[in-house]
């Protein structure tokens, strides 16, 4: 198995764990959705992936609705996506994706986390470079006529790094600028997208020590209890 398959498997035992808090970065989603694209989600992209996210996550249609509505209204505020980066302790890479209506708080928590954990805050463009930048697609497995094999070569014009089987159904991931043509393609084909997104996967990862992934670990959880905080990945070996 690939990278992404490792990656995957490693973050499974963490993942959105507070209910709440993956509502709240669905809801943003949905906002950045709207304001980018309108209400209508069959003519919306962005917005349809948003919502089957939302539906894997098994948010409330209501509260889809509601966020939907609330998007919709001119004077709702619209998010700013921003990208952080540093190093946590033992020379661990991260990359932080936020989404914020307040970028001096969101830079002021940033670098509050940085410093109280002993990690780094750096400059743009310091660490991204480390990291692939790809889409990913959960399909539903009953979709799929065809063994896993025979689906790579049947994708493979949309550059297709890694297909597997998952908990979730089949597993799907290519280079970040193939996620419309791939979303495209099944619907096209009446493969149901269970969930879809963006990842960014670490070049090279490094393994610690148990009491080093504690330090490390201990800036990532700050990071992720941050409202504005949307994703953050690291280099360190899960």
């Amino acid at each position: 198995m690939g990278r992404a398959f490792e990656l995957r498997k490693g973050r499974k035992m963490k993942r959105w764990s507070a209910m709440a808090k993956t509502f709240t970065r669905i809801g943003k989603d949905i906002v950045m959705a709207v304001k980018e694209g309108g209400p209508n989600a069959e003519t919306n992209s962005r917005l349809r992936a948003v919502i089957q996210n939302a539906k894997a996550a098994n948010m409330p249609k209501d509260n889809v609705e509601r966020a939907i509505k609330k998007a919709s209204d001119k004077d709702t505020a619209n998010y700013k996506e921003t990208l952080f980066e540093g190093y946590a302790p033992h020379g661990i890479a991260l990359v932080i994706e936020t989404a914020t209506d307040n970028n001096n708080r969101t830079v002021a928590n940033i670098r509050a986390a940085f410093n109280k954990c002993d990690g780094n805050l750096g400059t743009s463009g310091s660490v991204v470079f480390m990291f692939d930048h790809v889409c990913s697609f959960t399909l539903k497995r009953e979709d799929i006529t065809i063994d896993l094999e025979e689906l790579e070569l049947e994708l493979i014009d949309f550059e297709v790094e890694e297909v597997f089987n998952d908990d979730e159904g089949i597993v799907i991931y290519a280079p970040f600028e193939q996620f419309g043509a791939l979303q495209k393609y099944f619907e096209d084909n009446n493969i149901e997208i269970l969930s879809s997104g963006f990842e960014r996967i670490p070049s090279t990862t490094t393994k610690l020590t148990e009491e080093q992934q504690a330090d490390v670990e201990k800036l990532l959880d700050r990071l992720d209890e941050d409202d504005d905080v949307q994703n953050v990945y690291h280099s360190m070996e899960m």
